[in-house]
């Protein structure tokens, strides 16, 4: 229990931290290792004005394909990279 109870502040300290730098929750529903690009059904994308949805992002770095797969559960960040939308960053 104490264990617990010394954890829980570090959880907080990591989750406030990840909201400030505008991660989303999402579920990986589809991953395209040949195109790079991974489908995820998503919360409020609030730094693009976009409501909560399922769609289609290109991989910022294509070392990201492999660790993903259908059904996760992920945090990360989007942003428009070359007029496309662009998964930039995953929450390990």
């Amino acid at each position: 229990m104490k264990s617990l109870l010394l954890a829980l502040p570090v959880a907080l300290v990591c989750t406030l931290a990840m909201a400030d730098d505008h991660y989303v929750q999402g579920t990986v529903t589809k991953v395209d290792t040949q195109w790079n690009r991974v489908t995820i059904d998503h919360g409020p994308l609030e730094a693009l004005s976009m409501p909560a949805m399922t769609m289609v992002f290109e991989l910022g770095d294509p070392a990201m394909v492999e660790a993903l797969s259908e059904g996760q559960e992920i945090l990360f960040v989007a942003d428009r990279v070359k007029g496309k939308l662009t998964v930039t960053e995953i929450a390990e």
